[in-house]
Parts: C-alpha cells; sequence; structure tokens
C-alpha cells in the first residue's frame, strides 16, 4: 500500500467504547519495549506518529490510525511494564479483551517480540492468550538490526521454540533503523485486507 494519509483517528482509554469501525483493522500487541511505536512509525513512513519514548509503557490507550481510508493499524497497550501496578495492568487486559472479543473488522493481531531474547513468560502468555480469542498471531522480532547475520537463524529458532509456534507460524524479522522487513509486514497486510499489491 502506498500511503497517501495518516491520521490518528480514535484513542480509546479504560472506560472508552471501541469503535465501531467499517474498515479492516490490523492490530499490533507487543511488551512495553520493544518497539512497538518505532514499527508503526516505520510502516507509516513518519517519524513520530506513534510516540517513542525511553520510558517504555507509554502507550496506555488503544490508538487507532486511520490509513489512506482504506484500514486501520490499531495499537494496543504494552504489556509487562514493570512501574505500573498490577491493577493497572489487569485493567490494560481487560481493555485489550474487550477489544479483541469487539472489534467485528479485526484481520489479524501481529505480536511483537525482542529477536535478541528468548521469549519470556509475559511473550507466551500473551501469545498462548491471543490463541486462545481465536487469533493466531503472526510474529515480528524486532531489533533485528542489533544482531549480527550470523546469530539470525538461531535466534529465529528460539523465538519460535519459545513462543511453542506451529510450523506454519508466520515470524518476520524486522529493524526500525534498516527497515528489513517492513515490506513483507506491509505485503501480508495487504494480502490479510483484500488489497491488490
Amino acid at each position: 500500500m502506498v500511503i497517501k494519509e495518516v491520521s490518528l483517528e480514535t484513542v480509546c482509554g479504560i472506560t472508552s467504547k471501541i469503535p465501531d469501525n467499517q474498515l479492516p483493522e490490523i492490530a499490533f500487541a507487543g511488551k512495553s519495549n520493544v518497539g512497538k511505536s518505532s514499527l508503526i512509525n516505520g510502516l507509516m513512513n513518519r517519524k513520530s506518529l506513534a510516540r517513542t519514548s525511553s520510558q517504555p509503557g507509554k502507550t496506555q490507550t488503544i490508538n487507532f490510525y486511520n490509513i489512506n481510508h482504506a484500514m486501520y493499524l490499531v495499537d494496543l497497550p504494552g504489556y509487562g511494564y514493570a512501574k505500573v501496578s498490577e491493577s493497572e495492568r489487569a485493567k490494560w487486559g481487560k481493555m485489550i479483551e474487550n477489544y479483541l472479543h469487539t472489534s467485528k473488522q479485526l484481520k489479524a493481531v501481529f505480536l511483537l517480540v525482542d529477536i535478541r531474547h528468548t521469549p519470556g513468560a509475559n511473550d507466551k502468555t500473551m501469545y498462548d492468550w491471543i490463541v486462545y480469542q481465536g487469533y493466531r498471531p503472526i510474529i515480528i522480532a524486532t531489533k533485528l538490526d542489533k544482531l549480527k547475520r550470523s546469530q539470525v537463524q538461531k535466534a529465529l529458532k528460539e523465538v519460535r521454540t519459545g513462543l511453542g509456534l506451529k510450523p506454519d507460524d508466520i515470524v518476520i524479522p524486522f529493524s526500525a533503523q534498516t527497515k528489513q522487513g517492513r515490506d513483507e509486514i506491509w505485503a501480508l497486510m495487504d494480502e490479510l485486507i483484500g488489497v491488490e499489491s
């Protein structure tokens, strides 16, 4: 998709009603420090549409980005952020669950994990939980540029094993620096929303 227009259209807090959108939606979930904002900015060719921060856990709302009036890219709150109380985290969990159940237009959930580390308990829980909600998450392994090329295959294998992926589950390595993986993610999103590429 050639991006002509992007706007942050709706921001949902804990008490907000999920919008009844008519366009297809693709959601992005991931730990607070996994580089989700950098990925979203990279996908949309914008520097600072999604706020990046040295302090993880900034996204505490569900943000709906309207792209070309053709689809929504949905940024879900980061999980596993230590400086937030249990009750606050539980509220975010409810908010995400509510969204996954309520959205009539959600086509896929992309789950971000850091390629440098074996997926932690939070990642595995999130993966299993998304599967339990009826979606097969597409995995994006971020921070690819932080690894030597010789380390990538081993790291990807650890991601697969750590999450307990099936052989046909999709894992896309991505670098916000070099944009490697961007075209692959877009090709997949275009396919999911039925756009001719």
